[in-house]
């Protein structure tokens, strides 16, 4: 008898039950790797030579960065006590979740949005409460507004939304936080803010002294390049953050990764050139995306997005046999990293070719014209597939539970609000 065949111990069963996270494909040495929101640069030499002197790996680094929460409290005008590190955003966005959120509370986001929220959730007890994406797959914020009850103790705010790329706008947000109740967590998750371009869109760190409920994610991974090393911080109200503290795994930042991340900071000048460079590599590529049929949304983060709705699969295996490692999201669309310039070239290429073969009902093409048959050009209204709602309920929000069934996501028709409980 093997010991997976043996009688197991008693478990969660909506942990059980919870897939885990998928980590983007990896590529072989003749493929490009578009699946995980890399920086394709290398890290700066300087960076590099910082971490290499730090080689105490026998010592346990310091509990709380204090070097680099101070170095962050200084570029933002905050106290270091109201700068937080962990091991990625995504690491404080669970102690933050932990902190505020248990069984019989709920924690409000978008969706799609970043695939890491539903578990998060999940694992804290809580019930997610996902609200669709407009049409141009951005945040309702209304409805997310509309759908906070008694029971709502966290809202998250992704900005540029992951995988989608949609941002925010300040007058956006502000319409919402002023409908926010004052005692309600809003974490606003800008992992992506270095690549916006948008002046209209959303700023959070300026935001914090008018908005004592709000939390801001920011992560060293994308922009930074330092996505191997996890780090990422948090900035907001110290009662707050203490207790996200409280939560989260100790000594989980290493030397190395502050190091790096100081080091990234003291030279972000040369860093947000490159950043500059994938911005204008990604808006070209829209460009031309668009001009060959595609309807996609505006990208505001390293990435864009392809509603290819029930095509996904075919179109990814597609693009991965052209040496192009995605990340479909089926049967919702396909996120694409800003990678290579070669990569970048191939896309263009191969591109052209799928997008004369996507069927006329995908919400990732337009339809100019009748006569536009054979380039098919869709429009992305109500036939978009990236959250296909259940005709059973005419509510807009899904409610999901942590029962055990809680993956496949049935609706309770109990329900009679604007939101969609799933239990």
């Amino acid at each position: 008898m093997s010991l997976s065949d043996q009688q197991t111990v008693r478990l969660r069963p909506e942990i059980v039950a919870l897939p885990a996270y998928r980590q983007g494909r990896t590529a072989d040495a003749a493929a490009f790797k578009l699946s995980s929101n890399e920086n394709p640069f290398d890290p700066l030499p300087g960076v590099i030579e910082a971490v290499q002197a730090e080689t105490a790996f026998n010592r346990y680094p310091d509990a709380t960065a204090l070097a680099l929460r101070e170095k962050l409290a200084e570029r933002f005008g905050l106290k270091a006590d109201e700068v937080h590190i962990g091991s990625g955003s995504v690491a404080l966005l669970a102690q933050l979740i932990l902190a505020a959120a248990g069984p019989g509370d709920e924690v409000i986001y978008s969706w799609r949005s970043f695939e890491a929220y539903p578990s998060l959730v999940t694992v804290s007890g809580a019930t997610s409460v996902q609200v669709p994406n407009r049409a141009d797959h951005g945040h309702d914020l209304p409805e997310m507004a509309a759908a906070i009850t008694d029971r709502t103790r966290v809202v998250i705010v992704c900005t540029p939304n992951n995988p989608t790329g949609s941002i925010v706008t300040r007058d956006e947000f502000d319409a919402f936080m002023a409908v926010v109740p004052r005692d309600l967590l809003v974490i606003l998750d800008e992992a992506y803010i270095e690549f916006v371009t948008d002046a209209d869109a959303v700023t959070g760190p300026t935001l914090l002294a008018r908005y004592p409920n709000l939390v801001v994610l920011r992560t060293f991974s994308k922009a930074y390049g330092l996505a191997g090393l996890r780090v990422g911080y948090a900035l907001g109200p110290v009662p707050i953050l203490d207790a996200a503290r409280a939560t989260a795994i100790p000594l989980s930042v290493t030397a190395q990764a502050a190091t790096a991340a100081i080091a990234s900071l003291e030279r972000s000048n040369e860093l947000m050139e490159r950043v500059r460079s994938i911005s204008a590599r990604r808006d070209a590529l829209w460009q031309d995306l668009i001009d060959q049929g595609w309807d996609i949304p505006k990208p505001h983060g390293n990435f864009i997005w392809l509603p290819t709705g029930e095509v996904t699969a075919e179109v990814a295996e597609r693009l991965g046999a052209a040496g192009l490692i995605v990340r479909p999201f089926h049967p919702e669309g396909i996120r694409i990293s800003i990678g290579e310039e070669q990569a970048m070239h191939d896309l263009r290429r191969i591109s052209q070719e799928i997008a004369e073969a996507v069927p006329a009902a995908t919400a990732a093409r337009r339809l100019s014209s009748a006569t536009d048959a054979p380039t098919r050009r869709l429009s992305s209204a109500t036939d978009a597939p990236a959250l296909r709602v259940d005709d059973s309920t005419a509510t807009s929000a899904r409610r999901l539970s942590s029962a055990t069934d809680a993956p496949a996501l049935r609706v309770d028709d109990s329900t009679a609000t604007s939101a969609r409980r799933l239990s």
